[in-house]
């Protein structure tokens, strides 16, 4: 298909573009295969717009006269008002536009046509493979190996070529753990807790069903991870009651007479249409501006969105309570392991893990945790808050999961290495993005789509020390220490930089975090003073016991010999 066909006009003159917190602008409107472009007509300070089709949400038509208006709602939450003088160009260019950023094909997409005007000093996709993982936790234990059972994704679609599972279990035995669980996610570490051994693993629903099925291999595979005498937790993200309904459809949970050192644990975490509706209903409370506050906290409220937060900030802190305190091993599951599941062991692992709360901590984390642990991305972020066509499995759950990481970044301000910035970036990306990294569902997609040959890593980019100067935290200061984020309501705020940034002027804002930096600088400079002196001040103090030793060091006469004469130093003196 040539993106011509769908471009019905490419190009309108004397269009009027108002953005969000910006005056309107006039100038002319092009429509490409992947971008609308706006460019104003002032040759000086001209402001020019460039938006992939693949980041709008809903494009809605409206008329005046002769006048088209097209309003269009973006994934990043940005609305864009466009006036169109003609009213078969103004339909003609919002057809174009609609069916643009509603291509079936993956191919199609922009990633396959980016070529990058940035020097590419790092492989992006060889960055994070699970073979560098593996290496760094043989380091520490050497209870663990890598396994290639599913090199060619036959024993579980969704999960990577390659997993890490306890040594002593072998593939034969995968094999029949994967028949176990749902879609064939058998058990694989997730985390390894340095300080006392314990671990987290993750996986799907065993496949119980109403008759009790059980899987010996299963038993001995979670069995694996357990210290002699010690108990572990099971923490399932779904409710008893929802739980125990998957029995009847084949599903269910581990039966507490085949697992007897294993505590189960129901820690609800909604899912899929729940929380696709929880954003909606948030997104138009921030975007109402009656200015009531009963309104607008009653809509807060109605939402949904911070409860949704809470709950999965509490399942993390209890995962992470039973490693670290409680000394036990974990297992986490939901239904399908591939959303709530993924949040709690992340998250869990942010609390824990020092390494987690750097950059290139956090980026192996999302590839680990999200890519290759077969987050269906292509689904879930198909569609954001202002979408007309609801569909069954577009959830934020990656959304919620970053909203959960600023929760925690703003009650440890200190503690991350990256800043909000670099979050917002990652949500962008995860819509719309001119990089493969969330494009697919899982790594065998990504495999057959030869992501890692025809489209460029967003790593490749973010990497790159002129765009790390932009996602550092000025405040960070390496914390080796366990955080303990407050779950408590009065603790968890709205994510303004996300939820609320194109609705009102960030111009405050930015010149509190520029006056920020400027003191963090002078605090620098009056810190490298303070060393210097110190210095100086240790070599005054060296040079004093110095002089001090060599006076000790020299001969003091007795008073009565003064004045006499040393016969051994006269030569004219004889005895």
């Amino acid at each position: 298909m040539e993106f011509a066909e769908l471009i019905k006009t490419p190009r309108a003159d004397n269009a009027v573009l108002h953005g969000p917190r910006c005056p309107a602008v006039r100038g002319t409107l092009c429509l490409t295969g992947h971008h609308l472009i706006f460019s104003s007509r002032r040759k000086e300070g001209g402001e020019e717009l460039w938006l992939l089709h693949a980041n709008i949400d809903c494009v809605e038509k409206r008329f005046v006269g002769s006048l088209g208006t097209i309003v269009i709602k973006c994934k990043d939450l940005r609305i864009i008002q466009l006036d169109i003088p003609g009213m078969e160009e103004c339909l003609n260019i919002a057809s174009s536009i609609e069916a643009l950023s509603t291509l079936d094909s993956i191919t199609l997409m922009y990633p396959f046509f980016y070529r990058p005007m940035f020097e590419v000093v790092e492989d992006g996709w060889r960055s994070y493979l699970p073979e560098q993982e593996f290496e760094l936790l043989s380091s520490v234990t050497d209870e663990w190996r890598l396994s290639c059972a599913n090199k060619d994704f036959s024993v579980c679609p969704t999960y990577p070529p390659v997993v890490i599972v306890p040594k002593c279990i072998d593939d034969e035995a995968l094999r029949k753990v994967a028949l176990f669980r749902y879609g064939g996610r058998f058990p694989v570490l997730s985390y390894y807790h340095k300080k006392n051994g314990m671990v987290m693993m993750r996986s799907s629903q065993p496949l119980t069903g109403t008759n009790g099925r059980r899987c010996k291999e299963d038993e001995k595979l979670i069995n694996a991870t357990l210290r002699p005498g010690k108990r572990g937790y099971i923490i399932d993200t779904r409710s008893l009651n929802v739980a125990q309904q998957a029995r009847a459809k084949g599903g269910g949970f581990e039966q507490e007479v085949y697992y007897p050192q294993w505590r189960r644990i129901h820690k609800c975490i909604e899912r899929f249409n729940i929380l696709q509706e929880s954003l909606i209903k948030l997104v138009e409370a921030c975007n109402d501006q009656s200015h009531n506050m009963d309104r607008w906290l009653s809509k807060l409220e109605a939402s949904n969105w911070l409860t949704h937060i809470k709950e999965i900030l509490t399942a993390a802190c209890l995962a992470a309570q039973c490693i670290d305190r409680e000394g036990a091993s974990v297992l986490v599951h939901g239904s399908d392991g591939t959303d709530s599941t993924l949040q709690v062991t992340s998250l869990a692992q942010i609390i824990l893990d020092p390494r987690c709360r750097t950059i290139r901590g956090f980026e192996a984390l999302v590839v680990r945790e999200w890519l290759q642990a077969g987050h269906p991305f292509q689904l879930r972020c198909a569609q954001s808050a202002y979408s007309n066509t609801k569909q069954k499995w577009e959830a934020p759950v990656f959304l919620l999961f970053l909203d959960c990481v600023w929760q925690i970044l703003r009650q440890f301000p200190c503690s991350f290495e990256f800043n909000e910035q670099f979050l917002i970036m990652l949500f962008e990306h995860a819509y719309a993005s001119q990089f493969g990294t969330f494009l697919g569902n899982n790594e065998n997609e990504r495999s057959k789509l030869k992501l890692t040959q025809k489209t460029m890593s967003l790593w490749s980019w973010v990497n790159r020390s002129e765009e790390l100067a932009r996602f550092k935290n000025p405040l960070f200061e390496a914390n080796s220490l366990v955080i303990w984020p407050s779950v408590a309501p009065q603790s968890l705020q709205l994510w303004e930089g996300v939820f609320l940034r194109w609705n009102r002027p960030s111009k405050f804002l930015d010149e509190a975090q520029e006056e920020v930096l400027n003191i963090i600088n002078y605090n620098r400079e009056l810190q490298a003073k303070v060393n210097a002196l110190r210095r100086q001040l240790a070599e005054l103090e060296t040079d004093d016991r110095m002089q001090e030793n060599l006076t000790d060091s020299t001969p003091v006469r007795a008073p009565w010999l003064r004045g006499s004469v040393d016969l051994n130093e006269n030569p004219l003196v004889s005895s």
